[in-house]
């Protein structure tokens, strides 16, 4: 059973960079935009409204009385602040029947796991990870951030290997080659780490320097060790027994070393997910309970 043809859907998948809009009256038709991300966290509800109104709007090619359903996801979206994005969507969109606001994790979850039980992991700038059961999110184990975890994010791969490299744990010539890649000093590395906004940020962007020189055994040693450390203090506390799914920038490029310390861990991995919004779109447009 599909969704009737004539309700109009739109499904958002948001983080603090960007968020990706899909939206149609089928699943053969849907069509996508992009706006600035929305964080409650970070935004005030004026701030949602402006982007919704500025930059959404303009790209919807139907009228805002139209819509009649919205499935938002984002980051930041706990219950408390799920209410005023939902407030502001409404807002914008007063017509629409039905608007629902969950996290941006149970968004990865029914990307990765439709209907079926599993463990659903973010690997990007940060990590997260749940166990879910094919509806809901049964249990979680919170990520912390990068100073205290995250495991396995594009943050903790900088912050380990730019470590690793002045600490002499790599050879001194990786530590040369990204000082040089990134027009940096050392003492200048460790101003953006220490007195810069958004440390994490700036960590995650050495990502694609240690992904080219992944084939070094040293540096692939390093990426197994990391994401030993994300399945060892996420995954491993739900049970080993439920397959183990991923979406994310660092996940879809660094597939071959998560792959290799699951399958030392003990874990199967079931598929990996560059961006949730295609996927969320099938399970809204083809779910019966729509």
């Amino acid at each position: 059973m599909t969704t009737n043809a004539s309700v109009m859907i739109l499904i958002a998948d948001s983080g603090a960079t960007k968020t990706d809009w899909g939206f149609g009256r089928k699943l053969a038709d849907l069509q996508f935009v992009h706006t600035d991300g929305i964080n409650p966290f970070h935004q005030t509800e004026n701030d949602i409204r402006r982007i919704l109104a500025k930059q959404l709007l303009p790209q919807l090619p139907f009228p805002a009385d139209n819509l009649s359903r919205i499935h938002f996801y984002g980051a930041g979206c706990t219950p408390e602040k799920a209410v005023n994005v939902a407030g502001c969507l409404q807002e914008v969109f007063p017509d629409c029947k039905r608007i629902e606001v969950e996290s941006d994790l149970l968004g990865a979850a029914r990307a990765l796991c439709g209907h079926g039980k599993g463990v659903a992991c973010i690997l990007g700038t940060g990590s997260n990870s749940c166990l879910y059961d094919g509806n809901e999110i049964v249990d979680h184990i919170p990520p912390l951030g990068y100073i205290l975890g995250d495991e396995g994010s594009g943050a903790y791969l900088g912050k380990r290997f730019v470590s690793d490299c002045m600490k002499r744990q790599l050879p001194n010539d990786l530590l040369e080659g990204l000082l040089k890649e990134y027009n940096l000093t050392p003492s200048l590395l460790l101003d953006h780490i220490y007195r810069m906004p958004q440390a994490n940020r700036f960590l995650a962007g050495f990502s694609p320097y240690i992904h080219k020189h992944r084939s070094n055994p040293e540096v692939h040693r390093f990426l197994v060790a990391c994401f030993d450390d994300f399945f060892r203090r996420n995954v491993y506390l739900y049970g080993n027994k439920w397959p183990v799914s991923f979406v994310g920038s660092i996940a879809w490029h660094f597939q071959e070393e998560i792959r290799e310390s699951a399958s030392a861990s003990g874990f199967t991995v079931m598929r990996f997910v560059k961006s949730p919004i295609g996927e969320l779109a099938r399970y809204h447009f083809e779910d019966t309970h729509i």
